[in-house]
């Protein structure tokens, strides 16, 4: 048997690629959809890329199944479990639970989990000619290292009411069936630290049946659904607003991108006149760069592993996108970006000072400015951490703003007075400063430290 953990850490999303090495059969697992990985890892490993196949309709990033299966003449293997309004809405063959899917001398049993979503299935794994005992669970969504899956996206991100209280109760019905594999059976999920799809993934890349009995909360509620319930919808972090239109784009049939597209580097002529059609602008700077030489409008999100998730929070599907980007980084962008459907790409820039733009500078402030100005009744400071960070512990009289949502609470913040934000440490406040420029907010002073810092050295006697 062949196997590969592909680990995208820019969502931290996990796929696979199982392969029986005797036949050259293989089968790949939760496609990302920059998908010459997988035909790579095939092709110097002696295999055929012959099976397709996904958990359940992704949320969190644009599946790159059915491009695969353009490229390869694979046949695509899709849940038909959850009803008629959980259905793909393209040709595949369908499974239920107890299907079998035959990859050479290997076997995958499908096991119904719903609960994060209503069609979400796991796939068991035997590797026949070493045993016919189960050796490996591909999860999905449904159980992480140390988490589960979260039943409340379909409520929060893609507004249908009710649907988490039913989640959340499938849920604790599926995990009997998780409990009652043998313990030895390795775990291996659809995320890990750092996915909206939890709120406490662990970071190692797998786990067992065994070890998760005992260290997964999720087990600690064997009679008690209502408290499962509420320690399970307690706390999790914000969805994306880009999540709502990946579960659309992963269920229709929509247009493939089979290859990786290559931007253009734009001139100075071509920018501007992007610019001045509107184009969203967004700085892959490091932070300090765009702080010193902004342009104006243009949102500064460095190219970090989140880069893709901020701005799928900030920029629509509609927009037009110009990117201000080393040469060198121009494909990873792209491909962060290409992974949640983000395609409407003009071009880049590598640079800002030659554009005959009146550049913008940002204001960071040092720890004894933000002393300073704390409990002045002419200052509103504005934590943007999420409303979970900010409940365990924040600033006296800061207010608490998400930066993925502060474009729709813009009444909250006091134009009379001189607005002064922060985060953990630094990088959504950055973020945060160029979307409130871009808002007409321009007299924004940002605490780059954050709490990271305050807690360091806090003021005597201020409690949180």
């Amino acid at each position: 048997m062949f196997f590969q953990h592909i680990y995208d850490q820019s969502l931290a999303q996990g796929s696979y690629l199982i392969g029986c090495q005797a036949t050259g059969e293989s089968i790949v697992i939760d496609a990302k959809r920059d998908v010459d990985t997988y035909l790579d890892i095939a092709k110097q490993n002696g295999l055929r890329i012959t099976h397709v196949a996904e958990t359940h309709i992704h949320a969190d990033f644009l599946s790159g199944t059915r491009e695969l299966a353009a490229l390869t003449g694979a046949t695509t293997y899709l849940s038909d479990e959850g009803g008629p309004d959980w259905q793909y809405q393209f040709a595949h063959e369908g499974l239920r639970d107890g299907s079998i899917i035959k990859v050479g001398n290997l076997t995958l049993e499908v096991i119904h989990t719903p609960g994060h979503t209503p069609e979400s299935i796991s796939f068991l794994l035997r590797d026949h000619p070493a045993t016919d005992e189960p050796i490996m669970l591909f999860t999905g969504d449904f159980v992480f290292v140390g988490d589960i899956g979260r039943p409340d996206l379909l409520e929060k991100a893609a507004g249908l009411i009710g649907t988490q209280d039913i989640g959340a109760h499938q849920l604790f019905q599926s995990l009997t069936k998780f409990s009652n594999l043998p313990p030895y059976v390795q775990v291996w999920p659809g995320h890990g630290a750092g996915s909206a799809c939890g709120k406490a993934l662990g970071a190692v890349p797998s786990t067992t049946v065994g070890y998760e009995l005992i260290r997964n909360w999720a087990f600690r509620f064997e009679n008690d659904e209502k408290g499962f319930t509420d320690y399970l919808l307690t706390g999790q972090p914000e969805p994306p607003t880009y999540f709502a239109t990946m579960k659309k784009l992963n269920k229709v049939d929509r247009p493939l991108l089979t290859q990786v597209p290559q931007h253009p580097k734009l001139t100075k002529d071509q920018f501007l006149s992007a610019y001045q059609a509107g184009a969203k602008i967004i700085d892959t700077r490091p932070k300090i760069k765009h702080a010193t030489g902004a342009i104006p409008g243009s949102l500064g999100i460095e190219n970090s592993r989140s880069f893709s998730t901020w701005v799928g929070w900030l920029v629509g599907y509609h927009e037009q996108i110009v990117l201000v980007a080393g040469d060198a980084q121009v494909e990873d962008l792209t491909r962060k970006l290409m992974r949640i459907g983000l395609d409407n790409i003009l071009g880049y820039i590598s640079g800002v000072d030659d554009l005959g733009l009146t550049l913008e500078t940002r204001n960071i402030i040092d720890m004894d400015t933000f002393r300073s100005l704390l409990g002045n009744a002419d200052v509103q400071v504005v934590d943007v951490r999420s409303a979970t960070e900010y409940a365990a512990g924040h600033v006296p009289g800061a207010i608490n703003l998400f930066v993925g949502t502060l474009a729709d609470h813009l009444d909250e913040l006091d134009r009379s007075k001189q607005l002064v934000i922060h985060c953990q440490s630094g990088a959504r406040a950055a973020i945060a400063q160029s979307l409130l420029a871009a808002l007409g907010f321009k007299d924004v002073q940002n605490f780059s430290g954050g709490m990271a810092e305050w807690r360091r050295q806090p003021m005597p006697n201020a409690t949180e």
